[in-house]
């Protein structure tokens, strides 16, 4: 993977940029500098003190005018707006960047390599555009084959979208990976594809060919690792976001699920006019859904309390989590993936 990157997250760093924020936390590439032009710090440890450090800049000239020997080999768009739109406040960063000889990467519904300058300015600078949302030309439909690997497959999935997804699908691979289980993350977005190096954005797959698209990467994978962490989409109850959730859920084929939350979410994010069903409902949703393709069972929670500053309190809604799913339960950043609820080992429960 390439060595040294920046990445753009304007307006946005850290609360509203997950991909950002996700590099931040388990890419394995160095980041010299993030770009917020709101500048609502100088480093990223005073807004955001556990994961990698770096510098924020205002704009991409600054960035590359500061970081010195060894330059900028790639640019990362780390936030992706609802509808995947590319904001032009962002071009002079993007155009900054292919000037001084940078890859540019970005996980949008707008494709970087379609527009009309960009393309000339990688073409002229010798540069690559990455669109990790583009899918590959040649999947089909599902075979309904998924549930015959070997491996034991686990699926996050959630009450809502932004919730704790990929980070609770990390840490569960980081965890079992620590106690000796052949693990390994499936993405199925663009944080984890940036992460990982692989994947699909099964978002922007044609709907007929979701399922067949988590069914191959779950094939591919489950040749090389015994335990695979399938990264799930959207919600089940979503009103935008839930065709996706379904083709994961019946691609993947899992063994488990572990049901993803944000403590204190009453409403659909940004949709807040539909209100969020109790965390126990969402057990039988998921579970009856998944049963006509595969039976499988909600086997632990993972409980988002960023938003809750006490951490005694925090404590207690992972539990109050745990008793309303009838599950282990655990916040995987803040208290770790196998620290438990008291009801439970979340690690144990998902990897038998």
């Amino acid at each position: 993977m390439t060595d040294r990157v920046a990445i753009l997250a304007h307006g946005k760093f850290p609360d509203s940029a997950k991909t950002a924020v996700g590099i931040l936390r388990y890419g394995d590439r160095e980041v010299v500098g993030v770009l917020d032009r709101d500048r609502p710090a100088d480093r990223v440890r005073e807004v955001l003190p556990d994961v990698q450090d770096a510098p924020i800049h205002p704009d991409m000239d600054s960035l590359l005018a500061d970081v010195g020997e060894g330059g900028v080999d790639q640019l990362i768009v780390g936030i992706a707006p609802i509808g995947g739109g590319f904001d032009d406040s962002w071009r002079p960063d993007v155009r900054a960047a292919l000037a001084a000889g940078c890859d540019v990467v970005a996980g949008l519904h707008y494709f970087l390599a379609e527009d009309e300058e960009f393309a000339r300015l990688a073409d002229e600078h010798g540069c690559e555009l990455h669109d990790v949302r583009r899918p590959p030309e040649d999947l089909t439909v599902s075979e309904g084959v998924a549930g015959d690997v070997d491996a034991e497959v686990v699926l996050t999935v959630g009450t809502d979208c932004s919730v704790g997804k990929m980070t609770a699908s990390q840490e569960l691979v980081r965890t079992a990976r620590d106690r000796g289980y052949d693990a390994a993350m499936v993405p199925t977005g663009q944080t984890g594809i940036m992460i990982e190096g692989w994947g699909v954005a099964v978002d922007r797959v044609v709907s007929d060919f979701t399922a067949g698209a988590v069914e191959r990467m779950v094939l591919d994978a489950a040749e090389e690792h015994d335990y695979l962490v399938v990264e799930g989409q959207g919600a089940i109850v979503h009103p935008a976001y839930s065709a996706v959730t379904l083709g994961i859920l019946h691609g993947a084929m899992p063994d488990s699920l572990v049901l993803c939350h944000a403590a204190g979410r009453e409403a659909v994010h940004g949709y807040e006019e539909f209100p969020l069903p109790d965390p126990g409902e969402y057990v039988d949703l998921y579970e009856s859904v998944a049963a006509p393709v595969r039976e499988t069972t909600v086997a632990a929670g993972a409980l988002n309390t960023s938003g809750i500053d006490d951490g005694e309190a925090a404590r207690e809604a992972v539990a109050a989590f745990g008793d309303a799913i009838d599950a282990p339960a655990a916040d995987p950043v803040r208290f770790g993936a196998d620290e438990p609820s008291g009801t439970g080992d979340v690690v144990e429960a998902v990897f038998p």
